[in-house]
């Protein structure tokens, strides 16, 4: 490694030495203390308790007057299938749920957990809940090594009361639901419960398990109704542990009790002090990864960090499983199985949690689950290209199950293509094609034209959305650019050579691929090559070079290109990919011809779609959800000069009267991220904090929102405050996608806040800078590869003195 320290000179060069600087010894615990959260109440509703995880199984911790209550959440509990009958009705497909686990301090006295007697405080340094009420208190964490939850229960009572441990399932013992059956076993093992849970619908299984057991206690099982089981535990003074393990599974054939119940044993045998020791240990390294520390006189900046390290804890608590975390929930949901928007993965809500804010943060392992679920589904995904649309190569739907889109029937899939890319007539589609679907789960990208629906007589009626093929996320196929182009970042921050050939690269030449295949991607008169009847987001149907299309394919080409440079491969398809990308056509703009007339005042700015467009208007800008424009590196503060301005323009048209301190934001908006992009720290100071506290959907005690429905306790504002929160801090960007990238200190960042940060850059470069009233004292930077750095000077009017120890 290699470490370069770029001080300005004679004010602030003292601060090579860490000993003159709080900046370069920092107290982490200290520092992310601030992101905790300390409540002197009960959580006013489940979905506002304080949340523990270890990645791949958590739980939310909350209260109820005489019980403490728990869900245990799974992400790799997936009842559901890409192929299954079985839920067509919207929002009824379910996924993540183990058991219901709850201590209860039954009594004739005051209850334990009153709105009197209650503090609640989550540590974010440490991973620990702690609650107390009347004479108890309840320590909680997630065990980082094995799939362990520990409760350390002190009872500091005169006279110590009973307490009882429950396990409960989710839904009765056997429930059928069409063809897919749901099945719930209580039993117990040495005094320990267990709650066996096992999903199958044709060919599709999964399980999981859930063992419970008490540590320095006695205690007696008792059956007490069918769908629970109890320990009662033998009054005391002092403390005792209760231990929750689980397990999860896709191959019938598994035993999942077994390593429950090994869990368990191996938690007994470390005891809390030490589970909580180790716990420490990894949550210290974790945090000294990177760190942002963040001041400003009306508070502002500090809620920015506050919020921003929280992101990261409920990241670190929720993604270090096989599959990523869910949007709608994560491993939050504290009412059984239903959850709005059920089992399916959303390629727009998932951008929000998994974002090159971890990147950044020096944390690319918790973007691993959210690539491993991709490459898991790539045979569906191969299949789907040549089976749905025609094509080669990889199509990654807007919305997915877990396991990706289910092999077709040869004359449904062939009947498919002919209706999806437009070659006949909706109105022609065969009895046999509709019936086919009618059982499909409607959220599914390939199933999305239908709507909603009634049963009727027992039989389900669907209503379609009237727009033949199309629904929001049918003719979607920037997803898997978006995708493929967060496996290429990765490989940037961490140059990991092997990472690009054998994860990355399959996946950015499929997707290129896809494209050079794509039927309705078409050489016009004018010599170049337009795509036809697609989606831009959600709200734009069958539009012609959409926003969305052209950005993904402006983006993914030169990314593939370079990747099969680096890894000497594929020279064909190297120079097939240039000549597509050399006469691609350009991003829809509001002065071309075929624009609608109603975007054509004022300066140039990009729109959705060119005419004709079957539903929406392809004049409106794009969608600040996505805003692919700002993407990909297709504009950024290196990009050429018209480039650039083409997008200040388009931002500008977002916010005629500009941006002000109660200009409002959604959940999902990108623009706080584009406007740091491009440099705007008006953008920085309002539009970030506006999201945090936005309107749309109010935050719950534990700083998540429930912007998505019922049982969807999710943080998807704070990830996208993250990434721009980092973009504003410190920009890592070539001046066009694969092109070698420049660091930029502090480019959106207001003047008046004060900041210090190490964050990661692309090129495996560690950077820690600071400003404090508005002056950058220095950028030291830490190589981690050995490659080239380029950097912006930040005091392009001063001289600088650079060190290279």
């Amino acid at each position: 490694m290699r470490r370069l320290l770029i001080p300005l000179l004679l004010a602030f060069a003292p601060i090579l030495h860490a000993s003159d600087a709080d900046l370069l010894d920092v107290d982490h615990a200290r520092l992310i203390a601030r992101a905790d959260l300390r409540h002197d109440q009960p959580a006013s509703r489940s979905e506002a308790g304080l949340p523990i995880g270890n990645g791949r199984m958590g739980t939310l911790v909350w209260t109820r007057p005489t019980a403490l209550k728990m869900q245990i959440n799974r992400v790799d509990v997936f009842p559901i299938g890409g192929d299954s009958n079985s839920f067509p009705e919207r929002h009824t497909d379910y996924c993540g749920g183990c058991a219901f686990v709850d201590l209860s301090f039954p009594g004739f006295g005051a209850p334990v957990f009153s709105d009197s007697s209650t503090r609640r405080h989550l540590s974010c340094h440490d991973g620990l809940a702690t609650l107390e009420g009347a004479d108890i208190r309840v320590e909680s964490l997630a065990w980082h090594l094995k799939d362990v939850i520990a409760l350390r229960i002190t009872d500091s009572s005169e006279t110590p009361r009973p307490i009882s441990v429950h396990l409960r399932t989710l839904r009765p013992a056997f429930v059928r639901t069409g063809s897919h059956l749901a099945e719930s076993t209580l039993s117990t093992n040495n005094n320990r419960l267990l709650l066996a849970q096992r999903f199958s619908e044709d060919g599709h299984y999964c399980g999981s398990a859930v063992a419970v057991g008490v540590l320095g206690r006695e205690s007696v099982v008792r059956q007490t109704f069918d769908e629970e089981l109890r320990l009662d535990i033998q009054p005391g003074q002092g403390e005792f542990t209760v231990l929750i393990s689980s397990a999860a599974g896709l191959d019938p054939d598994e035993d999942l009790v077994t390593p429950a119940l090994a869990r368990l044993d191996a938690a007994a045998g470390e005891g809390f002090a030490r589970l909580l020791e180790s716990n420490q240990a990894w949550w210290s390294d974790f945090w000294s990864k990177s760190m942002v520390h963040l001041t400003s006189e009306d508070g502002v900046a500090d809620q920015l960090e506050q919020h921003y390290n929280y992101y990261l804890y409920l990241m670190a608590s929720t993604s270090r499983g096989r599959f990523a975390t869910k949007f709608n929930g994560m491993l939050w949901t504290t009412g059984g199985d239903p959850r709005k928007w059920g089992a399916q993965f959303w390629g727009a809500n998932q951008s929000c949690l998994y974002n090159p804010a971890l990147l950044a943060a020096n944390h690319a392992e918790l973007l691993d689950p959210h690539f491993n679920t991709f490459l898991e589904m790539r045979e569906n995904c191969a299949l789907a290209a040549r089976q749905q649309w025609g094509s080669q190569g990889l199509f990654i739907p807007e919305t997915v199950t877990y396991d990706g889109l289910a092999p077709l029937p040869d004359d449904i899939a062939a009947e498919m293509r002919e209706l999806y890319l437009m070659r006949q007539p909706w109105d022609s589609a065969s009895t046999r094609f509709l019936e086919y679907a009618r059982h499909k789960q409607p959220h599914s990208s390939r199933w999305n034209w239908k709507q909603s629906g009634d049963w009727v007589d027992g039989r389900w009626v669907w209503q379609h959305r009237g727009h033949g093929p199309f629904g929001p996320v049918t003719h979607i196929f920037s997803r898997g650019a978006k995708i493929a182009f967060e496996f290429w970042l990765r490989y940037e921050y961490t140059l990991d050579e092997d990472w690009l050939r054998e994860q990355a690269y399959p996946m950015i030449r499929g997707v290129a691929e896809f494209y050079r295949h794509f039927p309705n991607l078409e050489r016009g008169a004018d010599g170049r090559y337009h795509i036809h009847h697609v989606n831009s987001n959600e709200p734009l149907y069958g539009g012609h070079d959409t926003d969305e299309e052209i950005s993904a394919m402006r983006g993914i080409l030169p990314v593939a290109i370079r990747a099969a440079t680096l890894l000497d491969v594929d020279p064909d398809l190297r120079a097939s990919w240039q000549s597509l990308l050399d006469q691609l056509a350009p991003l829809p703009r509001s002065d071309h011809r075929r624009a609608d007339a109603g975007r054509r005042d004022g300066p140039p700015v990009w729109i959705k779609s060119l005419e004709p467009v079957l539903r929406g208007r392809g004049s409106s800008l794009p969608d600040r959800n996505t805003m692919p424009m700002w993407f990909f590196d297709l504009c950024n503060l290196e990009s050429d000069p018209a480039r650039l301005e083409t997008a200040n323009a388009t931002f500008d048209a977002f916010f005629r009267e500009g941006i002000q301190p109660d200009t409002r934001i959604g959940v999902l908006s990108k623009l706080g991220i584009a406007g740091a992009i491009l440099g705007r720290d008006d953008a920085v100071r309002h539009l970030l904090p506006n999201q945090i506290h936005t309107r749309e959907s109010p935050a719950l005690a534990n700083r998540m929102d429930l912007r998505e429905g019922f049982q969807t306790t999710s943080a998807q504002r704070l990830g996208r405050v993250a990434d721009a929160l980092h973009r504003a801090l410190c920009q890592s960007a070539p001046a066009a996608p694969a092109e070698p990238s420049i660091i930029r200190v502090f480019p959106a960042w207001p003047r008046e806040w004060n900041a210090d940060f190490t964050l990661l850059c692309r090129g495996g470069f560690l950077v820690t800078s600071s400003m404090q009233n508005g002056r950058i004292s220095f950028v030291e930077i830490l190589s981690q590869t050995g490659g080239e750095c380029r950097l912006r000077n930040p005091w392009p009017d001063a001289t600088v003195t650079a060190h290279l120890p």
